[in-house]
């Protein structure tokens, strides 16, 4: 079980929702849209300087899954997964994560599978001890904008291990409440 930068295992209960069917494309477009131009901020966000040690670029090392039921661990986003996250100075985040060998599709199914390996969103975050707070004003999850996603990390040199809470996560809802283990490494230069 991964643990706290105080060494203490912790976790707080949440659960999202299944996103309801719409335009794949539509939807993308106006995610990386308002992820490109984040004039507005959530209402409950706090302002000022966010804490220097998250803040830089990331880049997506693993994506493991566990399940809470049975104890299974899966790569979820495959065994390459690409993306980055980006903590700002002035306190905003921005999460863009894709499974590895993606391939476009034009079918209907085909758009829907890409889905499932993309997780995007931003926000204005806080830290509060060994947890970073994102208020969530655009995601590719439309249940997610308004929310605040608790994330559990730890910083070990330009290595970043985070734990999210359990939770029905729309990409893999059949498997029911899972957590996920993001491993991310500082890029250079950031």
């Amino acid at each position: 079980m991964a643990a706290d930068v105080a060494g203490r295992p912790s976790l707080a209960a949440t659960a999202t929702s299944v996103p309801k069917a719409g335009c794949l494309a539509q939807r993308l477009r106006s995610t990386v849209a308002a992820m490109s131009n984040p004039a507005q901020p959530h209402p409950s966000a706090p302002s000022g300087p966010a804490p220097e040690p998250v803040v830089g670029t990331w880049r997506l090392v693993s994506y493991d899954v566990v399940v809470r039921a049975t104890g299974e661990r899966f790569p979820a986003m495959g065994e390459r997964p690409v993306g980055y996250t980006i903590f700002s100075r002035e306190g905003r985040v921005w999460f863009m994560l894709t499974g590895g060998g993606r391939e476009y599709g034009d079918s209907d199914r085909q758009q829907a599978q890409l889905l499932e390996t993309l997780i995007a969103y931003t926000g204005r975050y806080r830290i509060e001890g060994d947890e970073w707070v994102t208020a969530v004003d655009v995601a590719w999850n439309p249940a997610w904008v308004g929310t605040e996603q608790r994330r559990q990390f730890a910083i070990d040199g330009d290595t970043l291990q985070v734990l999210t809470p359990w939770r029905v996560m729309p990409n893999w809802a059949d498997r029911g409440e899972t957590r996920s283990i993001i491993t991310f490494e500082r890029v250079a230069g950031d």
